[in-house]
């Protein structure tokens, strides 16, 4: 069995406009976007903390760091997802998000989950 596959997780992102927290006039866009993290591997682990570069259309980006998600620093078994909503504010009408999950596996392994990147957008703005 591959190292590879013991320590796999998935991750789905679906993101929202709020418009109504937002200030267009004032360059503030507020987005909020839901994770799906899913152990897709054969061993448990926790989600210890996270990692997300957001990037503005200008290219400014910020980098942010902390323990777990939304208070939570879940621990999930073969099979098993943690889902969680939250939120960011970029600069511009536009702007990327990436970043990875660091994970403690069941057998003392450590890891990172990569997220891929995914686009924030107000609607109306990309075609």
């Amino acid at each position: 069995m591959s190292e590879h596959k013991r320590y796999e997780f998935s991750t789905k992102v679906d993101t929202a406009f709020v418009p109504d927290q937002s200030d267009v006039e004032q360059n503030r866009y507020v987005f909020t976007y839901t994770v799906r993290i899913t152990n897709t591997g054969t061993v448990a682990a926790q989600l210890i903390s996270r990692h997300w570069v957001i990037t503005d259309a200008t290219g400014k980006v910020n980098e942010v760091k902390g323990l777990g998600v939304v208070g939570a620093q879940p621990l999930l078994k073969p099979g098993e997802h943690f889902e969680y909503t939250s939120g960011t504010i970029v600069a511009t009408p536009v702007g990327t998000m990436r970043g990875s999950y660091h994970m403690t596996a069941e057998d003392g392994t450590q890891f990172d989950s990569e997220i891929a990147p995914f686009t924030l957008n107000m609607p109306r703005v990309l075609h």
